[in-house]
């Protein structure tokens, strides 16, 4: 996987949400070249992205804020049987300290925080924009790949 992306309204505030979590901004950049369109299918589009990559360096967020044409929907609020975009979820070292700060930003709690066969703490948060992402907090014990594999 080289990115996962996401049409914010706010890049600074997406920017700093993402950061809170643990990822670095790798870069920032507006667009208006035609390739872009051209990759795209939104001719003549104007936009302001900026990357964000996880501590590893393995994965990155592409933040896009269209400057034009304007968005044409908004999925920000789907519930989690929604089909499409459903949420991404981030290994994160300590929920107990995290969600707390996530809050502060005004990030609301989808449900509650939960205990996954010992393997994980899990949680769904409402985030910047409205965003659904899943938080993990690694526990011990056996690999993801042995809970997955026991059926």
């Amino acid at each position: 996987m080289n990115n996962v992306g996401i049409v914010v309204e706010s890049l600074d505030h997406a920017i700093a949400f993402f950061a809170e979590i643990g990822l670095l901004l790798e870069g920032r950049a507006t667009i208006t070249d035609e390739w872009a369109g051209r990759v795209t299918g939104v001719a003549h589009q104007s936009v302001e992205i900026a990357m964000m990559v996880t501590p590893d360096g393995h994965s990155r967020i592409e933040l896009t804020r269209f400057l034009s044409p304007a968005v044409s929907s908004d999925h920000r609020h789907a519930p989690v049987n929604a089909l499409g975009y459903l949420r991404i979820m981030f290994r994160v070292d300590s929920l107990d300290e995290l969600l707390p700060r996530l809050m502060k930003q005004g990030s609301e709690m989808v449900g509650e925080v939960v205990n996954y066969e010992n393997l994980y703490k899990l949680c769904y948060i409402r985030g910047v924009e409205g965003l659904l992402i899943g938080l993990a907090e690694q526990l011990g014990g056996q690999t993801t790949k042995e809970v997955l594999n026991r059926s």
